[in-house]
């Protein structure tokens, strides 16, 4: 007689908690300010301001944007408050940086807001694998968070786990 199949992960207890589930939603897009510079060097601000006036900001609505310059220019502060004034009125997000930096500020943010209470004394696996680039100081930060109530953290998939920590 065939004994029933048993998800031994599923009746495991653990925990799986996966770092993708806390990675923005809404879609990032950059602002170059590299394309306002004359000759990609130098800022002109009577320019620069009939370029913002012109500039159709609602391709912006709903969306992350990040702010930055490819151009090795020095870029007056002003700049990029003169950005931001424009661009508050769409984007969902406005953040000074590349991707990778926006990333890991997003995923911080995220990670604050959870209550790790949720898991005192439980058996916890950070998913290890996905579709998306998690930064690694979401890795940092999640450990940091969890450690104090998790009974242990694991790395990786129920079925190949590797230990990060065990409460004694």
């Amino acid at each position: 007689m065939d004994k029933p199949l048993v998800n031994k992960v599923a009746n495991s207890g653990l925990i799986t908690l996966n770092l993708e589930d806390h990675f923005p939603k809404e879609e990032v897009v950059n602002f170059d300010l590299k394309e306002y510079l004359f000759m990609e060097l130098i800022l002109k601000e009577k320019d620069f301001r009939v370029a913002m006036k012109e500039h159709d900001w609602t391709q912006y609505e709903g969306k992350v944007v990040l702010v930055n310059c490819s151009a090795d220019a020095i870029i007056p502060l002003w700049a990029y408050m003169l950005v931001a004034s424009n661009l508050s009125a769409y984007a969902a997000d406005i953040f000074q940086g590349k991707p990778d930096e926006y990333y890991k500020y997003a995923m911080s943010k995220s990670l604050d807001e959870v209550d790790w209470t949720q898991y005192q004394d439980e058996r916890v696996i950070i998913k290890g694998c996905g579709n998306k680039p998690v930064p690694p100081s979401a890795y940092l930060d999640i450990t940091t968070k969890l450690r104090p109530f998790a009974k242990s953290i694991m790395f990786g998939e129920a079925c190949s786990t590797v230990p990060v920590f065990k409460k004694k």
